[in-house]
């Protein structure tokens, strides 16, 4: 191996490492060339490598780069993870279980909240998702509030601005009401909604964090309206706390369903 193909890894390398440390949101290329240390056509010719493997990608419409869907599938399998699903089944089954109703892990796909798996319980309900992989705008239902909640407050605005025609649209919130929810969710860490917009069903959703405090994922229960009354309501959020907290304290960074969820959809969890 020459010389110059040792140095173009060692800097395709150190790229990684500076866009694995820096915004998951994307780096600029100045950005990025001052922090390797490199001049900016050489961290260029560098990324446009990575970029030719799949490693990097380059965000849309803006000149960033972060690291791509391929560096996340490798960076799992050596990692032997299971992926988020199915991190957070036995905690579905628990709580399905415990409370009898039925349990929602949702998590965030750009201005939509997907869900990425449920299960049953004996309650007949109605949600806003309905089944696996069913989306709904970030706003709408609990577990779908906690994540937006809990989004840094940049990205948050972004899909505020997003989706209050969208939400409007639905008869959900105005943006005053959404904004007074929010602020509700930040402050008490949970999502108790019974807005009426589906008759006599209730629900909570509380956000599961990454370790700098950012939504990943959301754990939501959608149930009647008069089990959520009096006092059950302070237990079944204790609950899907203690399972959220569970679940966030064996995410995967590199799991690719974090930022590309409908990948894991394929395969039906058993």
């Amino acid at each position: 191996m020459s010389e110059d193909t040792i140095s173009g890894t060692r800097r395709a390398l150190a790229l990684l490492k500076v866009l694995g440390a820096g915004n998951p949101q994307g780096m600029r290329l100045t950005d990025i060339a001052g922090v390797s240390g490199m001049n900016q056509p050489s961290a260029h010719r560098a990324l446009k490598v990575l970029m030719a493997e799949g490693f990097v990608e380059q965000v849309e419409a803006s000149r960033k780069y972060r690291l791509a869907l391929d560096f996340f599938v490798l960076a799992a399998r050596a990692a032997h993870a299971g992926g988020l699903r199915s991190t957070a089944r036995p905690a579905l089954l628990r709580l399905s279980s415990t409370l009898s109703d039925s349990v929602f892990l949702l998590v965030r796909n750009g201005f939509d909240a997907v869900c990425l798996d449920r299960v049953e319980g004996p309650f007949p309900i109605r949600t806003f998702t309905g089944d696996i992989g069913g989306k709904v705008p970030l706003g709408i239902g609990q577990g779908s509030l906690a994540i937006l909640s809990f989004l840094p407050e940049e990205e948050r605005e972004t899909v505020i601005r997003f989706n209050i025609p969208r939400l409007l649209d639905r008869g959900s919130f105005d943006e005053v009401g959404l904004r007074m929810q929010i602020q509700n969710v930040r402050k008490t860490g949970f999502a108790s909604l019974n807005t009426g917009l589906i008759p006599g069903m209730a629900g909570v959703g509380v956000p599961i964090l990454d370790p700098e405090g950012r939504a990943v994922a959301a754990l939501s229960i959608g149930t009647l309206s008069e089990r959520l009354e009096g006092g059950r309501l302070p237990l079944v959020v204790e609950l899907l706390r203690k399972e959220a907290d569970g679940i966030a304290r064996q995410l995967n960074p590199f799991d690719p369903t974090l930022r590309y969820p409908t990948r894991s959809l394929g395969t039906e969890a058993t």
